[in-house]
């Protein structure tokens, strides 16, 4: 099934729609068949800034480019915000319009995860680590849906934000591990004027929480300059978690500072060596989670 979304300007060409797998894999067999490339994006919707300067970068390592919508149930534990998670298709299909993006992909949840189907896909270790230790379904989940997508979409080039370090790195590794043919990119996090990294999810925030929310950048870039500094992680870490909790964050999950290929903590009682780590932060500001990591090199 294709169809089209209609969208307010009249100078954007409305963005071609499938929903099925099937219809998906021949618009794909039609691009390769042409000597076409093609860059894929997977999204949960809710698009802001950020989403669109990944599709941006597919555009500029692909001559297609897809992007998917699908909110995944496999990386959401009971209790957590499947059903309430922000939703807005119409205002999504106008923003990928405009962004020039060829096609989007809208599965529905029988099409990802026919009836019966039992296999997942686990990257084990890395998956445990950080947000891992919190949410101990959601690598399982994302691992799972992307392989699926992959699948489904047979891009040359996928692009997944560096908002979401940790996802990343999961990513790259599974890719790895079960030799997908497919070049990972990683995109810049794309930040609000405070700072605050763009997130679907920060429209949960409430006017008071949004304008205490730029605390999450602010501690780690302060935290980041002391490590490349030579200060010690055990005390740049306090620091940045003690700011957060002024801040008026109401826990902090974690504070890490770790190698950036294999997530692994790094040493609390000795400066970082020459090179690069990530610091990494995961605290709740009211109902909402918010996650940042900067790169600290020294």
């Amino acid at each position: 099934m294709r169809d089209r979304i209609k969208v307010n300007s009249k100078t954007e060409k409305p963005v071609a729609v499938v929903r099925s797998r099937v219809a998906l894999q021949q618009q794909v067999r039609a691009w390769k068949a042409a000597g076409e490339t093609v860059g894929f994006v997977p999204t949960m919707g809710a698009l802001h800034a950020g989403h669109l300067s990944l599709v941006e970068k597919a555009k500029e390592n692909a001559s297609r480019t897809i992007t998917s919508i699908f909110v995944n149930p496999a990386q959401f534990a009971p209790g957590e915000d499947f059903e309430t998670y922000p939703r807005r298709e119409e205002a999504d299909m106008a923003l990928l319009s405009g962004a020039g993006c060829d096609l989007v992909y809208l599965p529905t949840v029988a099409e990802m995860y026919p009836d019966g189907s039992v296999t997942d896909v686990r990257v084990n270790g890395m998956s445990d680590l950080l947000d891992g230790i919190y949410r101990p379904h959601f690598f399982y989940g994302v691992a799972t849906v992307v392989a699926r997508l992959f699948l489904h979409a047979q891009p040359d080039v996928a692009v997944f934000g560096e908002k979401d370090y940790q996802q990343l790195q999961v990513i790259c590794r599974m890719v790895r591990d079960l030799g997908f043919p497919i070049r990972i990119i990683g995109g810049e996090t794309r930040r609000d004027a405070d700072g605050l990294a763009q997130s679907s999810r920060n429209l949960y925030l409430s006017a008071e929480e949004r304008r205490a929310a730029g605390a999450m950048f602010a501690a780690l870039h302060r935290a980041s300059v002391r490590l490349s500094q030579g200060a010690l992680p055990s005390e740049a870490r306090a620091e940045a978690a003690a700011y957060l909790m002024r801040s008026g964050f109401r826990s902090v999950d974690y504070i890490a500072l770790v190698d950036p290929d294999t997530l692994a903590a790094l040493p609390d009682d000795v400066s970082i060596p020459a090179g690069t780590a990530r610091l990494l932060g995961a605290a709740w500001l009211g109902r909402t989670r918010l996650i940042d990591n900067l790169s600290v090199t020294r």
